[in-house]
């Protein structure tokens, strides 16, 4: 443990302006448009950012959140079910143009508060200074953009089609009352790309948040609470077995949209008694392989590699969790891989540079070493000197290799600071990884040879949701479809996608006749409707 003996600060030695001060008690829960304060059983929120007391390492309590029952969750969803009221409710009758209203006063709000929010992002989740900020950041520009494209969406059905004798207009209404659940490595960002869609579709949400990274939405409970009109968002704390499970279990959930693990989701749904009237958005596991082929250019692949298996420690269901490499290059590319890993930052959050940070979900060094001594014991050795190092929350990244087929890092999504590479010799080697894989979200190629590209193109399009070619895996720009195949996902999510996977399509049709035609003209010059109209929204 030489290596990160003094990772962690004493108090003194934490810069003033990242300092929290002082607990944060967390008893607030939204529900029908009031703050009620929760008096029963909290919830410790430990920090993996520990603190080093001059004598030994110590677990770090922020704060605390309400460990609420069935019966305030219960209470949360008839706000949501009364506000619906069945579709008739003030939210999804309300025209487009007031909805997009309210999302832009919560945009203007919630701007106000990015600072604290940065800053309990950095201690609660252990993501670093300029992740917590660009994930801040983009979760605005994505709120932007989800406006601007629900503007595009109703433009392009602001029109009339004629055919055989029927007039119509399309439009899209909400589905109802949406559960939305986000996952702990992204917890504002992931969770916001699909709340947001929710909400300015028409849907009134029960939003729980994540495990780990659930005290950011403190100082945003008021922004929502004066936003939106009361029931139609309501936000609970707790364990999901006293919380969710209730919830699903009255039928009355419309949508469930959840990012996390493919069992999670399945326990989750199962629960629904009426499962054909339930619709689903879900991010789940990855186990995203990059493909380094012999003539690939190794700097970048090296470079992209580096970064695509350790950005936020692996913590990302985008990140590579397996690299296969050409026997015939893979000497350099180990080479070059672990002098990069050596230079990655170990460190606080807060520190400048830093890369590799403590990880925020308790038990997760334990696994990992576990993994980790699996491999090694079925003939895995570490490349790089400390790899594998374990400091209370704190895991240096670990390089293995050779990795075969009989070891669990093979095929289990790590999901944590551990990077498993595979040599191979002919490509069928790698084909066959792929299709046999139980998860289907992304992966990387990387060479020059357009020929061989393309054909492993063709080869993998009907297995994963988006292939890179000579880039590291990713989920942005949100413009672009974000899914995956088998356990990976149910549904797609861009900024365009997620309009559509919360809504469903209305045709109001009419037979065209004079009587007809001067019935619809009046509704639509003297805007008696909020759905059948021409007029645009700017």
């Amino acid at each position: 443990m030489t290596m990160l003996k003094n990772i962690f600060p004493q108090v003194s030695e934490i810069p003033n302006e990242w300092q929290l001060n002082e607990l944060i008690e967390q008893r607030e829960y939204l529900v029908n448009g009031e703050l009620r304060i929760w008096e029963g059983p909290m919830n410790e929120v430990v920090s993996p950012v520990s603190i080093n007391n001059g004598t030994s390492v110590v677990k770090n309590i922020i704060g605390t959140t309400p460990l609420l029952t069935q019966k305030e969750s219960l209470e949360a969803l008839d706000a949501a079910v009364s506000a619906y009221n069945n579709g008739t409710g003030e939210w999804p009758t309300m025209s487009i143009t007031k909805r997009i209203t309210h999302i832009e006063q919560f945009l203007l709000e919630m701007k106000k508060q990015r600072g604290i929010v940065v800053k309990l992002l950095m201690w609660e989740i252990g993501k670093n200074l300029p992740d917590s900020e660009k994930e801040f950041d983009r979760t605005c520009i994505y709120i932007e953009d989800t406006i601007k494209e629900l503007k595009k969406l109703d433009h392009d059905n602001s029109n009339f089609d004629v055919e055989e004798g029927v007039i119509a207009q399309t439009r899209r209404v909400p589905l109802g009352v949406a559960l939305c659940m986000g996952p702990y490595n992204y917890p504002l960002n992931e969770t916001f790309t699909t709340l947001i869609p929710a909400l300015i579709m028409g849907n009134t949400v029960v939003f729980k948040p994540a495990k780990y990274g659930v005290l950011f939405i403190k100082p945003l409970l008021t922004v929502f609470k004066t936003c939106f009109p009361k029931g139609v968002i309501n936000i609970i704390y707790g364990k999901g077995r006293e919380t969710v499970g209730a919830l699903m279990e009255t039928g009355k959930i419309d949508v469930f949209a959840f990012i996390g693990t493919n069992k999670g989701a399945s326990d989750i749904k199962r629960l629904h008694p009426k499962p054909n009237r339930l619709r689903s958005v879900l991010g789940l596991d990855a186990k995203n392989p990059a493909i380094v082929l012999p003539d690939a250019d190794i700097e970048n692949a090296v470079s992209e590699c580096v970064a695509g298996s350790l950005s936020y420690n692996g913590q990302r269901c985008t990140a590579l969790k397996i690299i296969f490499v050409q026997e015939n290059i893979l000497e350099e590319f180990i080479k070059k891989f672990v002098d990069g890993v050596s230079k990655l930052k170990c460190g606080m959050p807060w520190e400048k540079d830093v890369k590799i940070t403590p990880l925020p979900e308790p038990g997760k060094t334990d696994y990992l070493t576990g993994l980790l001594n699996d491999a090694k014991l079925l003939g895995a050795s570490v490349l790089n000197e400390n790899g594998g190092e374990v400091n209370d929350t704190f895991f240096y990244p670990a390089v293995l290799h050779p990795v075969n087929s009989q070891m669990r890092i093979y095929s289990e999504e790590q999901f944590g600071p551990l990077v498993p590479i595979v040599s191979y010799k002919n490509i069928d080697e790698v084909i066959d990884y792929v299709v046999q894989s139980n998860f289907g979200q992304q992966l990387s190629i990387f060479g020059k040879d357009s020929k061989l590209i393309g054909h492993l193109i063709d080869e993998m399009a009907n297995q994963v949701g988006r292939i890179n070619i000579n880039a590291q895996c990713q989920r942005g720009p949100d413009v672009f479809p974000f899914n995956g195949r088998k356990d990976s996902a149910e549904g797609t999510l861009s900024v365009n996608d997620a309009l559509r996977a919360f809504s469903i399509r209305i045709l109001i049709s009419t037979k065209d006749n004079a009587v007809n035609k001067e019935i619809v003209q009046t509704i639509v010059r003297e805007h008696q409707s909020n759905y059948l109209r021409l007029d645009y929204i700017f």
